[in-house]
């Protein structure tokens, strides 16, 4: 069952929430697509530079991000 936001996100609680979003169907958000040979590294600078626009947007402060690349999976 799914909860509002509101119910899930307590400040009292804890200070630190782990986001995570995931490419599906063989989509490359970056390295290198080992099936077309197409490199999407240039998409890193646009991630980081997405992460601090919304940050500022939604007033919050990232601890940290890391961009995860799964390369040449079967």
């Amino acid at each position: 069952m799914t909860k509002a936001r509101k119910r899930q996100v307590s400040l009292q609680d804890t200070k630190y929430y782990h986001c995570i979003s995931r490419c599906v169907r063989r989509a490359y958000l970056c390295g290198k697509d080992a099936h077309t040979g197409k490199s999407y590294e240039h998409r890193r600078q646009w991630i980081e530079d997405k992460l601090q626009q919304i940050a500022k947007v939604f007033c919050i402060d990232v601890c940290a991000y890391v961009p995860m690349c799964l390369c040449g999976y079967e």
